[in-house]
């Protein structure tokens, strides 16, 4: 059993967790990922490691209540436990000195597990700049730690309320026009957020990664639900990501598998789909 050592609601259906789990953080990096399961009924959840403590033991998940499952996590307050939480799993990000300026990008709750990725840049050495997308001011989060740990943040809202009107991609494109020197950028989110991102940044010949989450069961690359395409290559998402060059991802084929399962996403009253989908995208 692990224990939820904090858990806050930070926009509405976004919620934050401490979890007790000393072992994963011992041995958590950047870009990882964990698989829980609330109880003996619960489905497979993974979620990209928004922070971890090395000294407290803490985890730190973020995560959108839209289904069955992680409405049920949701439930749980501090004090309670979640049945299984394994990791850290998937292959850490690339971490070192670049010939130039490190761009995290987040997307909605995506923004959460770029956290670790910019500190861990910042650390190496490198000038970290973030770019935070949402829909309105309200949902925005993460905006004060993220201060903290890069050189700036540039803000993107669709509707306007706060920072940049428009997409994230119109950071990014502010940032080229002012004549930055970007030498990779990392981008976090919605996948049709990512593509958009790799679109804007394939003829500007920026190295962009992005973290991919599709429909995912044991996390260990045995049953191959949660394969992509990377450079006309079958990858496992799991074990060879979940980070990927994201001008090589085939995101035309990546949706059509999200959408495979779309009917079983609805809440359904007595029972809980067993579908596999993370909550941080």
């Amino acid at each position: 059993m692990f224990k939820i050592l904090r858990k806050e609601e930070w926009s509405p259906n976004v919620y934050a967790m401490d979890i007790e789990a000393p072992r994963v953080a011992k041995k958590a990096q950047a870009g990882q990922f964990i698989v829980l399961r609330v109880n003996e009924e619960g489905e497979r959840i993974p979620l990209t490691i928004a922070d971890y403590d090395r000294e407290t033991g803490k985890i730190l998940i973020v995560f959108q209540a839209i289904g069955a499952s992680t409405m049920e996590l949701a439930a749980l307050e501090a004090g309670d436990t979640i049945l299984d939480f394994v990791g850290p799993l998937g292959r850490p990000s690339e971490i070192a000195k670049l010939d130039g300026t490190m761009v995290v990008v987040g997307g909605g709750i995506g923004v959460a597990p770029t956290y670790p990725i910019a500190r861990a840049m910042k650390e190496a050495g490198n000038k970290v700049i973030a770019i935070m997308g949402a829909k309105t001011k309200d949902i925005l989060i993460m905006e004060d730690e993220m201060k903290a740990v890069t050189d700036e943040v540039l803000v993107t809202t669709d509707d306007g309320s706060y920072g940049i009107k428009g997409f994230v991609t119109n950071a990014v494109q502010a940032l080229v026009d002012r004549g930055e020197k970007i030498a990779q950028i990392t981008a976090i989110g919605p996948v049709i957020m990512m593509k958009s991102v790799a679109d804007a940044t394939r003829d500007l010949g920026i190295h962009t990664v992005v973290s991919l989450n599709p429909i995912m069961v044991d996390g260990t690359g045995m049953c191959g639900g949660c394969r992509v395409t990377v450079g006309e290559e079958t990858k496992f998402a799991c074990v060879d990501g979940p980070e990927f060059d994201g001008h090589l991802v085939d995101f035309k084929g990546l949706m059509s598998r999200q959408r495979m399962y779309r009917d079983k996403e609805a809440v359904e009253k007595d029972h809980i789909c067993h579908i596999g989908l993370g909550g941080d995208k």
